[in-house]
């Protein structure tokens, strides 16, 4: 099992990076609506919270399989927001 230092740092690396590339479309497309890449910011930072919530959780039964659907949860999530921006 991976520590749980390492999936904080997991979940705010690539929520972060998927941030990143919001403002970068947003800096490439001046002319571009802004709100749609606005909106998937602000479902990154809502993610980031929910999942580090989950993570801080201290009454959980199963530890190791609580931290590995955390884990499973941010694939699916960042999977899921990564194919919104590139729809962008």
């Amino acid at each position: 099992m991976a520590s749980i230092k390492n999936l904080k740092k997991d979940i705010n690396y690539t929520l972060g990076d998927l941030i990143e590339e919001c403002y970068v479309y947003q800096l490439l497309n001046p002319k571009a609506d802004v709100k749609a890449s606005e909106a998937l910011i602000d479902e990154s930072i809502a993610t980031f919270d929910d999942l580090i919530a989950k993570l801080n959780a201290k009454n959980v039964e199963n530890k190791k399989a609580h931290f590995k659907g955390i884990s499973l949860e941010l694939e699916t999530k960042a999977s899921a927001l990564v194919t919104k921006i590139n729809a962008l």
